[in-house]
């Protein structure tokens, strides 16, 4: 059973930046697509980005797309999201989560939260205006 925990999040100022890492318990991580979601209060769950098992793809939502970026490092087990330029909407919990796709899955299957099987317990990202 793969433990995700998040660290990172906290206040910023619009326009700030913060980066989110996510180190995972096990060595099998490196095997796992990694992706990050987000919950803002009152609003669905959303996919953020998300990279490949060998990172030789990675995917965003529009919203952040050119401002965001995913990383990792499966020495250290460890993934990361690098946020730039933040935005009040950009508010939310922040979950890392972790699982094993084919090579078959497509683009539509890295941004889809039933894909993963491991889930971080979150962390807070608050933007101030």
């Amino acid at each position: 059973q793969v433990q995700l925990v998040e660290s990172g999040g906290g206040l910023v100022q619009a326009g700030g930046s913060l980066r989110l890492s996510c180190e995972a318990s096990e060595r099998t991580f490196s095997r796992y697509a990694m992706g990050w979601f987000r919950r803002a209060p009152a609003k669905e769950r959303e996919f953020v980005a998300a990279m490949r098992w060998d990172g030789s793809s990675t995917y965003y939502a529009d919203s952040v797309k050119g401002r965001f970026t995913i990383s990792r490092d499966n020495a250290k087990n460890t993934v990361y999201l690098r946020m730039n330029s933040l935005r009040t909407e950009d508010a939310a919990v922040y979950y890392c989560a972790g699982g094993a796709m084919s090579p078959f899955d497509d683009t539509d299957s890295y941004r889809t939260a039933t894909k993963y099987a491991y889930w971080g317990q979150g962390t807070r990202v608050t933007v101030s205006s």
